[in-house]
This record gives structure tokens, C-alpha cells and sequence, in this order.
């Protein structure tokens, strides 16, 4: 982004092509976007979008960092209910599906290998050392922390929008996203449990 503070309507031109970029990266990944789109979409100019970002690439990585934070923030880890933490990631991939989709772009276009972001260790940190401590006081099953958070944020996806099985919307009725929930917190619950 440009060094300068923005001006209000700056500002303004700045969060319209966020939220414009976020949807288009995330219908079409990072490979299929089109600038011409967004920029239209954001009633903008590419000068513009290339003064803030950069490029596409540098558009992208602002979005999807913002998305990771967004997740952090929204829906920090609760350790010594982890159960519960799953059915309110489940909540938010209901609420903002366009997030994990641009995870999803993240893994096929940039590391189909290994950790999601090479800064992994910003984002993951906080949760394996809340995942360890609970270990630690018997409130969650030994083993790597890391494994334990795979396990339960791959759980909270069963039904999200890169489902293999299902993707579930909000559009559907309050009783089944509440089965969901339920069948959810009791697995994971179980999943996690010290022995």
C-alpha cells in the first residue's frame, strides 16, 4: 500500500477494491482474476489499484493475510474447549465462505505442500501453545499440538465450501446447521479428549 495516509475517499477506493478482489480471488483464484474486473467492480482505475498493491500477486497476499487475521481474531482458539472452538469455525465458513476459499486458492495455486503460509509460525503459534498447555493440564489428548489443530480445524471444514463431500450454506435450515453443530462438538470433543 502507498506509504502516504489515505485520504477518505482513498480510503473508500482502497476497501471497495479489498472487498471487490476478495470476491473475485475467491470465485476464481489467484490464476483465473482478471484486474479488468475488479477494477470495473470497484469503480477504480488500474493506476489506482497498482499504487496501493503493487500487482496481482501483492493484491492477493493483502486479502488472503487478512483473511487468516480475520479467523484469528473472529474466532480465536479456546484450548480448553476445542469442541466448541470447531463448531464456531464451522459458524464463519458459514458466514464468509469467500475466506476458505481463498485458502483453498492459496494451497492449489501457491503451496500444494507443507504449511498453508511460510509465516505459518505468526498464525499458529498462539494455537499450539494454548493446544500444548491444555495437554499439559490433561485436558487434551497427548501427542504434537500441530496434529491436534489439523485434526480439529480439518474436522470444523466437513461441511464448508471445498467440502469433497457437501458444502453447506446459511440459506439452509437453522435445525440442520444445528444437528451439524451438535454431531460436531460431540466428535470433536471425543477426538481431542485425554484418555
Amino acid at each position: 500500500m502507498a506509504d502516504q495516509p489515505l485520504t477518505p475517499r482513498g480510503a473508500a477506493t482502497y476497501q471497495r477494491i479489498l472487498d471487490t478482489a476478495t470476491q473475485e480471488f475467491a470465485e476464481h483464484g489467484i490464476a483465473g482474476a482478471r484486474i479488468e474486473r475488479i477494477v470495473a467492480a470497484a469503480r477504480t482505475n488500474k493506476a489506482q489499484l497498482y499504487a496501493y498493491f503493487g500487482n496481482k500477486e501483492r493484491l492477493f497476499d493483502a486479502i488472503f493475510h487478512a483473511s487468516l487475521e480475520r479467523i484469528t481474531n473472529v474466532v480465536p482458539i479456546d484450548a480448553a474447549d476445542l469442541a466448541d472452538w470447531a463448531v464456531r469455525l464451522y459458524d464463519e465458513y458459514l458466514l464468509r465462505p469467500d475466506l476458505i476459499r481463498l485458502a483453498t486458492w492459496a494451497r492449489l495455486e501457491r503451496r500444494p505442500a507443507g504449511h498453508l503460509v511460510v509465516e505459518h509460525e505468526h498464525y499458529d503459534d498462539r494455537k499450539l501453545r494454548a493446544i500444548s498447555e491444555a495437554q499439559a493440564a490433561g485436558r487434551v489428548r497427548p501427542g504434537d499440538p500441530f496434529d491436534v489443530l489439523a485434526l480439529v480445524i480439518g474436522m470444523s471444514m466437513a461441511w464448508s465450501p471445498v467440502s469433497n463431500v457437501y458444502a453447506a450454506t446459511a440459506d439452509e435450515p437453522p435445525e440442520l446447521h444445528e444437528q451439524r453443530r451438535t454431531l460436531l462438538r460431540e466428535t470433536v470433543r471425543r477426538a481431542v479428549a485425554a484418555e
